[in-house]
């Protein structure tokens, strides 16, 4: 059984002094509040009204009714001693048709409120412009991140409405959330809204390139005019699984995985970060795609080199992979382009979500960053937890899986930090229950459970022993 210890009962070795210890929502999957005060739809508004798209037909319209609660939500990061929240913006709920060309007054009311709320409780909020929720407009009428053309001034425009409007009271901006996962999922499986499947071999690109040029105009907007001096920080966060080589006695087969290991990574993290840091895609993808892989030019190459203030690094999970031989499909897909089947090893756990439990992929994933990129302003990890199988509210405030999860994959993290890895921040997901894209409700995440009748917030254990890890700055152990 899992025993709480006081924050002074031990004592190991600590983060980084001035470890951003926080907390991590989206605002589609916590506001709710859907269509109400002027906002506008969004993909997912849309996806998750459309049937078979949501497990049990779920949808965001009332989610964790954040919108309503904010007090009450700001209070329990105040209860955990949190000094960084990490929450994003929705863009229809400011431009709800996409465009600057109407500005939603009570939208900009409620962020203003939110933060004003946070810093007020000595919180720093760390703002994501985009977590996936696309005003459908631009979708619909313009093919959203496939029209670069429209899709990057678009964005760029409320990415300084947003700076103008926040910017005094934000210091961390994180531009978007998880490319890979919008490209891919989005644009390629259709799991994901807007839902497009039937190009996976090219739309995927295209929307990542898109992805990638919004994310540098808006930097380089946010230096020029909004952050002279360089007080302000911003970033782009990435996802990443780490790809362990399959283990085999077999010397020439063991080369062999590595190499496949080396090339999923690529072909996953590398896909966004190489154009950021090395300034150009991984010549594995442009060997494999060709032309089906868009280019720079010389101006958007500069643009998007060193478009970075950190390395924003969301990781949950590590695959074994292994060599599979080139396609011969007659349709082209990201996922045949990797070339590498992944597996597990029978001995991990797993969550919930069925991901492997592998905690010594974590340090592996952020060595290799440091070692690939070695990134100015370090690492922060923007994301990382676990989904718990919790069919009522007495197991969920016993979540003793979920504390060994964190304990084990941050050992892992203090261990890159001793070894040299520049890690600055660790940010739990989530705060709270709440809405899992494609999965609806019935996946838990959250540090507090969420009674999605009463809308009820209750702190989990993992939010008890979080809570004395944040105030300790080290690791406790568990009893």
């Amino acid at each position: 059984m899992t025993t709480m210890v006081r924050a002074d009962d031990t004592e190991e070795a600590t983060f980084p002094p001035h470890f951003m210890w926080g907390t991590a929502t989206a605002a589609y999957q916590i506001e709710g509040a859907w269509n109400e005060d002027g906002k506008g739809m969004s993909i997912w508004d849309c996806q998750s009204h459309t049937l078979g798209e949501v497990i049990n037909g779920d949808t965001g319209d009332n989610a964790c009714d954040h919108y309503h609660r904010i007090e009450e939500d700001v209070q329990l990061m105040v209860n955990m001693g949190l000094k960084y929240y990490r929450l994003s913006l929705s863009w229809p709920r400011i431009l709800p048709n996409g465009f600057a060309t109407h500005v939603n007054k009570k939208g900009i009311a409620f962020y203003n409120k939110l933060i004003d709320t946070l810093v007020a409780c000595g919180i720093q909020p760390v703002v994501t412009l985009y977590h996936w929720d696309l005003p459908l407009a631009l979708q619909v009428q313009h093919d959203g991140w496939l029209n670069p053309k429209i899709i990057v001034p678009a964005f760029e425009d409320y990415a300084r409405i947003c700076f103008e409007r926040f910017g005094d009271r934000v210091n961390y901006w994180i531009t978007i959330n998880e490319p890979w996962c919008i490209a891919w999922l989005g644009y390629g499986t259709g799991e994901h809204a807007p839902g497009r499947r039937h190009s996976p071999g090219h739309e995927p690109y295209l929307a990542a390139h898109s992805l990638l040029l919004a994310h540098a105009n808006a930097v380089a907007l946010y230096r020029a005019e909004f952050n002279p001096k360089g007080t302000g920080k911003i970033g782009i966060t990435l996802n990443a699984d780490w790809c362990e080589p399959l283990p085999t006695e077999d010397l020439e087969a063991r080369q062999a995985n590595a190499r496949a290991a080396e090339r999923a990574m690529l072909f996953n993290l590398g896909w966004f970060a190489d154009p950021i840091y090395r300034g150009k895609y991984p010549a594995e993808m442009r060997a494999t795609c060709g032309d089906r892989l868009p280019r720079f030019t010389d101006e958007e190459r500069a643009l998007v080199m060193n478009s970075n203030d950190f390395f924003g690094l969301n990781h949950y999970s590590t695959n074994y992979g292994a060599p599979t031989p080139p396609s011969t499909a007659k349709t082209s897909s990201y996922a045949t382009d990797v070339e590498v089947a992944m597996s597990s090893d029978p001995s991990w756990a797993k969550t919930d979500m069925g991901w492997n439990v592998v905690p010594f992929g974590f340090r592996k994933l952020v060595e290799w960053i440091h070692a690939r990129y070695d990134p100015t302003g370090g690492i922060i990890v923007t994301e990382n937890g676990c989904a718990v199988h919790e069919p009522t509210k007495e197991m969920a405030l016993k979540d003793e899986f979920r504390i060994k999860y964190y304990h084990d994959y941050l050992t892992e993290l203090q261990r890159a930090v001793d070894s040299g890895v520049d890690v600055r921040g660790y940010f739990a997901w989530s705060m709270m229950d709440n809405f899992e894209w494609a999965f609806g409700y019935s996946k838990r995440f959250g540090l507090h459970h969420v009674d999605y009748e009463t809308l009820k917030r209750s702190p989990k254990a993992s939010a008890r022993w979080f809570t004395l890890v944040v105030k300790a700055n080290h690791i406790l152990p568990i009893i």
